[in-house]
């Protein structure tokens, strides 16, 4: 097995701890499974191992994403300090900090400092209000979504990158083209929207009833691509949708970015408030429990550990439709947990026919979106060969002025 270098880290240094209570959300119940406080922050001695870890076991550059739960609960002064570890055990490395947030915390105080360091904001908004308050409410049952469009603004004002992640259900998934153009006149031109599986608390043989089917998420992603495409520019397009730019890899000769688009997963581990490592925060059980930094285990060794080989490899486990599928090599089956809480027993990828769907439709502008991309990249490549080639000829002879 391939050695695996540490190339990004996700932590929750508020553990599952979180100012919402969406209807949908898997990590609150994680609680069950840190009961010597009702709260859990990281400590300051945690962040400090965490962060030395991480500086001195990554290569030239690392990726840190910090997540809940909600991870702004632990304070602007937090994320300070934790600044001041990077600098102190960095050595020069290029760094980027991703924070995924509701964003009901944030204020200008955290927006100067988000646009400071270069923060990436992943901000939880599930679209106009209509489709946002069906399930993102606070504990009390209120609604949220007038705070978080007013945070966004804010944010955006201020110069910080901002993401949308929004979570897609089986009610919002008949609204693509509202979702769409609301993320846009918001003036956010990247976007993320996530497939909600979930296996229903009251019966363990469903799923819950917010759940996508395969044919909703496929028809979803059809007339997303097609929005999508039509605001392309001079070929070029004019607003990121992440499933589409990590599907378009492949189509170049590279490996999809996403672990949920590899052959296997197990590419990152998640760090929970007190140091515990976990194969992947949708795996944060103890079945899955890699170690604890605290305890003297280092990140890089639990990352190539047996058992992270071992989880990885779950996901190689395909039906043999799938193994013979046209596809695989865009979507490999998808992501491991969407078979996992699906309690159908045929054992199918739940978004199988959604990714059938969706090539059969997407691939022809794909592929021509591809070959295009790799004459342009043949053409650059050769300018810069040229340009090379008279700088050392100009370099052979010398000065002339």
């Amino acid at each position: 097995m391939a050695f695996k270098p540490l190339e990004s880290v996700l932590i929750k240094p508020a553990g599952p701890d979180c100012n919402l209570g969406c209807t949908y959300c898997f990590y609150l119940e994680k609680e069950q499974l840190f009961t010597h406080s009702k709260t859990h922050r990281m400590s300051d001695e945690v962040l400090e191992m965490l962060i030395k870890q991480v500086m001195q076991q990554s290569g030239q550059s690392i990726s840190i994403n910090w997540q809940g739960g909600e991870p702004t609960l632990m304070g602007l002064e937090f994320y300070r300090k934790a600044m001041e570890y990077e600098k102190k055990y960095g050595f020069g490395k290029n760094v980027g900090n991703g924070l995924q947030t509701n964003g009901l915390l944030l204020d200008e105080r955290w927006a100067d400092f988000l646009n400071e360091y270069n923060w990436l904001v992943g901000l939880s908004l599930d679209g106009p209000e209509y489709i946002h308050n069906r399930y993102r409410l606070t504990p009390n049952s209120k609604p949220s979504h007038a705070l978080v469009e007013e945070k966004a603004r804010m944010l955006l004002g201020k110069g910080v990158e901002v993401n949308a992640m929004c979570c897609i259900t089986s009610y919002s998934s008949g609204y693509a083209k509202e979702l769409y153009s609301y993320f846009k006149e918001l003036g956010i031109s990247w976007m993320q929207f996530i497939p909600i599986v979930e296996t229903d608390k009251d019966n363990p043989r469903k799923s819950a009833p917010f759940s996508l089917t395969a044919e909703q998420y496929g028809g979803f992603l059809v007339e997303l691509f097609e929005l999508w495409k039509a605001d392309f520019v001079d070929g070029q397009p004019t607003t990121h949708i992440r499933d589409f730019d990590s599907v378009f890899y492949p189509y170049v000769g590279y490996e999809a970015p996403e672990c949920t688009l590899r052959p296997e997963c197990g590419v990152y581990t998640a760090v929970e408030h007190n140091g515990e490592v976990y194969s992947c925060d949708f795996f944060v059980e103890p079945k899955w429990k890699l170690g604890n930094i605290m305890d003297g285990d280092r990140l890089i060794d639990m990352l190539n550990s047996k058992k992270q080989t071992q989880f990885g490899l779950m996901k190689t486990k395909l039906p043999r439709k799938c193994q013979v599928c046209h596809w695989k090599k865009y979507c490999y089956g998808g992501c491991t947990k969407d078979r996992i809480k699906d309690p159908r027993d045929n054992g199918m990828p739940r978004f199988c026919q959604s990714f059938i769907t969706f090539f059969e439709h997407a691939d022809p502008f794909l592929r021509e979106l591809g070959d295009k991309w790799k004459v342009d990249q043949a053409k650059m490549e050769a300018q810069q060969q040229q340009q090379q080639s008279n700088s050392n000829t100009y370099n052979a002879f010398g000065d002339f002025s």
